[in-house]
């Protein structure tokens, strides 16, 4: 016989405590455990400048994909340094609704701010200053003076004619007019009346051409008011230069490596001198600043560089359209949505410009417009606020377009495996953008420097999470544990997240039971607690098993039934479950019937099982002829879907067993698949479909027949609990490892498996073969090869024959 029984010498031994030393671990080891292939994928595209080069950290949850980014950025910058900018944006005098965009070495930014305000607060003292001075009174009074003599000049020549031509110019409330005079007064009706014709006719030509004259006059008049109030305007200018000429240089000079910034104080000068008014000291000038009339001088610091945004390293929490590329706020006023340049506010783009920016992609995935809004700003290389309601509104209204600002940043998305498969297979762009892809292992290799690697990254960490000092047989434990997560002793779980919850929950219950330390017994209380809360399902099955509503035996032999294991998970913990697999034959047409594909509860991987060893039945023992048997396969008393191949070889034996009417021993359970060649492959979750029947038949009562049977190929992924490896060393319950179907039905029928071209009764596959040949020969109707033991194929074939 082919099949092994396994010693408790040929499981893989637990972790040594002696072999992890501990001595020289503290805060500075924490890092990621292993992970070579994507820690040099990370570090090449942190390092790649070109375009187009930004990553997708992709591997399972709590494997530390975020901390490796975070690690190689900042290696790469105690390396290398990154220099960074403030930006900000400042009005833009000649197209107020574009505002500008001006890049500033770090720190110099809040400064400028700084400075503005100064000048603004100065000009406001200044300027009124200047204005309230004699020599600008003077100059003034001089003006004012002269415009008045010259109107009252002309005015008085007008006046002086009237009088020689015998008529008087009045002022009245509507201008002025011109009356005949006598005596030097106003002549009355009356005497006009008695003026002759000929003297009423050379007044009325008088009094026209001194209309027509005075009519010169005031538009010459109007003319001088418009060339006064030019000249006022100089002086005011004048005024104005003269105040801010000293604080406008002096600010400038402090920005002569800025061309930029000079360009605008430039801008600042020519409004400030153009709207000179709104700094004055009056009652007008203080109702303009309320309306905000000074607010076109100030800075709006957008990013802080050389402040509160200096990290170089961004995480988006929440990367939404606007948190991305930033928004313009509005300021409600009468009923009003008014804005400007101070509420733009800045994106997670602007605030890692220069630098590096982490996102989750699920989070970045599931906000609307956000993928899009990052494609194109990583396409454009800048970025422009572009107000959502835009793309919503038919309405067209006055929004604020800022000014774009260049991007130079480095992308690092974060997420699983199939969100980065999805988006390769369904954008072709980003391949263009995320050329750069780190692949993190699920699990590594357990080698020793791996083990001590993992004891000193989970020791650092619990000291730096405040966690009580795990010793060496704790951090043991937990890299036992990690290895019976990862399915193969010889590899452990990279999940370092899922062992420090672990360490979480442990230092709870040891500082509860008051020990300064946590040992092996806390990590196996915290395990233990774990699997509790997860359990109920696991508990219910095997209550319900043990009290005999789910039928399934561990003891006797019983012909066409097998206990088949399987895997389930309950959150993050796994179990097994036992599970009785029958199978009936009968004459038929070589059909065989999956019940549960047929009642549409087996899965497309259950139903290539069967399909494989349907293949395997009849290559075997009908390469030539096809055989004549119908069989069924269930598992019986499931109600949910059944999914997966690892039952397929407690599927073969239960339907051989039926085919040679050869009973199987109720007290083995059976995991593995096969191939079309009869080969038992390995399957996942060996572990605990072992311990799930072993918590049953230990229920039950052990009595040393009990055991499990497993493909050779699963034997180095074995790490049972103690208590199993325990009655392993005691003979108290067995593990067979067999590499065929062959080695696995001499274990369960007790006899030797022999030769399907050699039909006999005392081998498995002979009575196979026999059983077979008798279906043949009932098919064609031949009785002279009717077995003994089925005298009613007789009557089959006389009917047949059309006989009675």
């Amino acid at each position: 016989m082919a099949a092994r029984q396994l010693q408790a010498s040929d499981l893989v031994a637990g972790c040594d405590p002696a072999s992890l030393d501990l001595g020289a671990a503290d805060a500075a080891d924490v890092t990621i455990v292993g992970q070579e292939r994507a820690r040099a994928a990370v570090e090449f595209g942190i390092a790649m400048q070109h375009p187009g080069y930004h990553l997708f950290v992709m591997g399972p949850p709590g494997c530390g994909k975020r901390t490796l980014a975070r690690r190689a950025i900042a290696e790469h910058l105690a390396r290398d340094g990154l220099p960074r900018f403030d930006w900000v944006y400042v009005n833009n005098f000649a197209q107020p609704h574009q505002p500008i965009a001006l890049r500033l070495p770090a720190g110099r930014g809040a400064r400028l701010r700084a400075d503005m305000r100064q000048l603004v607060d100065d000009l406001r003292a200044t300027i009124p200053a200047a204005f309230e001075s004699e020599e600008y009174a003077s100059a003034l009074e001089k003006l004012n003076n002269e415009y008045k003599e010259r109107a009252e000049r002309a005015l008085g020549e007008v006046g002086e004619e009237a009088q020689r031509q015998g008529l008087a110019m009045i002022r009245t409330p509507a201008g002025f007019t011109f009356a005949a005079q006598k005596d030097g007064d106003v002549m009355s009706p009356q005497d006009y009346e008695a003026l002759s014709a000929e003297q009423k006719a050379h007044l009325a030509e008088a009094v026209e051409g001194l209309n027509e004259r005075l009519v010169h006059v005031l538009r010459d008049s109007m003319r001088q008011r418009k060339e006064h109030a030019d000249r006022l305007r100089a002086l005011n200018r004048s005024t104005t230069l003269i105040a801010v000429e000293h604080p406008i240089e002096e600010l400038k000079g402090r920005y002569t490596d800025l061309p930029a910034v000079g360009e605008h104080i430039d801008a600042v000068r020519t409004s400030v001198i153009e709207n000179a008014d709104a700094f004055r000291a009056d009652e007008a000038a203080e109702a303009a600043r309320q309306e905000g009339a000074l607010a076109p001088y100030e800075v709006n610091l957008l990013v802080d560089a050389g402040g509160e945004d200096g990290t170089p390293i961004v995480e988006a929490d929440l990367p939404s359209y606007q948190n991305l590329v930033g928004r313009v706020d509005h300021v409600a006023r009468f009923g009003t949505l008014l804005t400007d340049f101070r509420h733009i506010k800045p994106g997670l783009m602007h605030r890692a410009n220069g630098g590096y920016l982490l996102i989750d992609a699920v989070q970045l995935l599931t906000q609307p417009f956000a993928w899009n809004a990052l494609k194109r700003a990583l396409m454009r290389a800048e970025v422009r606020i572009e107000p959502t309601v835009e793309m919503f509104s038919t309405i067209s209204t006055i929004q604020l377009e800022p000014c774009p600002i260049p991007l130079a940043l480095k992308v690092v998305l974060i997420g699983e495996r199939e969100i980065c498969a999805l988006l390769q297979a369904h954008d072709p762009e980003f391949e263009q953008l995320f050329r750069v892809v780190a692949d993190l292992d699920d699990d590594l290799p357990r080698t020793p420097a791996m083990q001590r690697d993992m004891a000193r990254t989970l020791l650092a960490q619990a000291a730096a999470k405040g966690l009580l000092r795990p010793d060496a047989p704790a951090l043991a434990q937990l890299i036992d544990h990690a290895a019976r997560r990862a399915g193969d002793a010889t590899r452990v779980s990279a999940g370092v997240r899922r062992l420090l919850d672990v360490l979480h929950e442990a230092d709870h219950l040891a500082r509860r039971a008051g020990r300064d330390h946590l040992g092996a017994e806390d990590v196996a209380a915290a395990l233990a607690a774990r699997r509790a809360r997860a359990g109920r399902a696991d508990e219910r099955m095997r209550d319900a098993t043990l009290r005999g509503i789910v039928a399934v035996a561990t003891a006797g032999e019983h012909v066409g039934q097998v206990n088949g294991l399987a895997a389930y998970q309950i959150g993050d913990e796994p179990f097994g479950i036992v599970t009785r697999i029958s199978a009936t034959t009968r004459l038929g047409d070589g059909e065989v019937i999956d019940i549960q594909r047929e009642t549409q509860l087996g899965g497309p991987i259950h139903a290539k099982g069967v399909l494989i060893l349907a293949s395997f039945l009849a290559a075997r023992y009908s390469r030539f002829n096809p055989h004549s048997i119908v069989a069924s396969l269930v598992f019986e008393q499931t109600y949910g879907v059944v999914e997966g191949d690892s039952a397929s070889l407690a599927e073969l034996v239960s339907l051989l067993s039926s085919i040679a009417d050869v009973p199987v021993r109720q007290c083995l359970a059976v995991t593995g698949s096969v191939d079309q060649f009869g080969t038992v492959q390995a399957v996942g979750g060996v572990n605990e479909k072992i311990e799930a029947f072993f918590d049953l038949c230990m229920a039950r009562g052990l009595d040393g027949s009990h055991g499990v049977i497993l493909p050779h190929s699963n034997v180095e992924h074995l790490m049972l609990r103690e208590d199993v490896r325990a009655a392993l060393a005691e003979g108290r319950f067995a593990i067979h490892a067999v590499r065929s179907v062959d080695d696995a039905l001499e274990v369960l029928t007790g006899l030797a498996a022999g030769d399907a071209a050699l039909p006999s009764e005392e081998t498995v596959n002979g009575r196979i073969a026999r059983r077979l040949h008798e279906y043949s020969t009932i098919r064609r109707g031949e009785p002279r090869f009717m077995h003994r033991r089925h005298p009613q194929a007789v009557s089959v074939v006389a009917r047949r024959n059309g006989s009675g």
